[in-house]
């Protein structure tokens, strides 16, 4: 899991108005010439916020244009204060919702250079959360972040911040061609190695998501990285497999794809994760192996070891399980 703290330290609180007037008042100090006053009552606000009742009520003062102000002011404090409350705010839908409807995503992404440590990860962070509306992922692919993403992660190498390729994974779900076209697997697949499992887990995600499209695919069978991915079937993480085993599953739908996978091994990781109790990796696995299954070298392996399949086909399993196991069975069993 993503460390989803927040950068900075506390400052003290701004003078707090109770009641009804609180929220108003610290948004009216927002405004305040005294960068120390804005600053204050940023974090006041921060505290605030955790509660939608109170969150809800900050988007009602119409404040959220200043935000964008102050994601634009001078003082690195300021910026990385303004992009945490943003990230706060998203947590909850109508204030997500109203944050996407002020156009706040074009502003942030101009965090991303900011010279600020803590105020770029409150910016990831933000971005982040944000794109649990596709519309906002929408918005970050059509301005073109990811080619800038993966420039980013190409530069850091040894020290990549997980949420950095977080925010390329939820890109890329909603169009995963601008990583296709600016080298992504390659950037991406370099961090399938790495000793941290987040950075780990975060490369794979974005690469299960390169893989949709057909371009993905091909890219994907240049090079070591599927071979990669095949090797992480084996990796200690539960999500790091899964998301292995969902690169290969939609990398075997093409016959390069396919054969590339046999010829790395993926048939007993991937029987080994189909007793997995995590639904992820079993669904994904299951799913490899049925895409695989239309080889012959492979049906003839799985018909040997039809019982592994069959075992996830009892009814204490849930439905999805059931019936992914029951396909894999079907097209393994099939005869022309």
């Amino acid at each position: 899991m993503v460390d989803l703290r927040v950068s900075g330290g506390l400052q003290p609180y701004a003078p707090l108005a109770f009641g009804a007037r609180a929220v108003p008042r610290l948004v009216l100090e927002l405004r305040a010439p005294e960068p120390l006053t804005r600053s204050r009552a940023l974090e006041t606000l921060c505290a605030l916020v955790h509660d939608p009742e109170r969150a809800y009520e900050a988007v009602r003062t119409g404040f959220l244009e200043l935000l964008k102000v102050l994601l634009r002011e001078e003082g690195p404090t300021l910026r990385s204060k303004t992009a945490e409350l943003v990230f706060l705010l998203a947590a909850h839908s109508i204030s997500r919702e109203a944050l996407l409807r002020c156009n706040i995503v074009p502003v942030l992404s101009e965090l991303l250079d900011d010279p600020e440590e803590g105020c770029r990860r409150n910016t990831h962070l933000a971005l982040h959360r944000l794109a649990l509306l596709p519309a906002a992922a929408a918005c970050m692919a059509s301005l073109n972040l990811v080619p800038r993403l993966l420039g980013k992660v190409a530069e850091e190498e040894e020290a990549v911040d997980p949420l950095l390729l977080c925010t390329i994974s939820v890109c890329v779900r909603q169009d995963a061609l601008p990583a296709v076209a600016h080298d992504g697997v390659s950037v991406l697949g370099r961090q399938l190695t790495q000793p941290c499992p987040e950075v780990r887990r975060a490369a794979a995600t974005a690469l299960m998501g390169v893989s949709v499209p057909a371009q993905g695919k091909l890219k994907l069978c240049e090079g070591p990285v599927l071979s990669v991915l095949v090797g992480l079937l084996s990796d200690s993480d539960p999500d790091v497999q899964a998301a292995a085993a969902g690169a290969i599953m939609n990398t075997a739908v093409i016959t390069k794809g396919k054969l590339l996978a046999l010829r790395s091994g993926a048939l007993d990781p991937l029987l080994l994760l189909v007793s997995s109790p995590h639904r992820a990796v079993c669904l994904n696995a299951l799913r490899a192996l049925t895409a695989l299954a239309d080889a012959p070298s492979a049906r003839r392996r799985l018909l040997e070891e039809l019982p592994v399949l069959q075992s996830r086909t009892g009814a204490e399993e849930e439905e999805v399980v059931w019936r992914a196991a029951q396909t894999a069975v079907r097209v393994v069993t099939w005869t022309p």
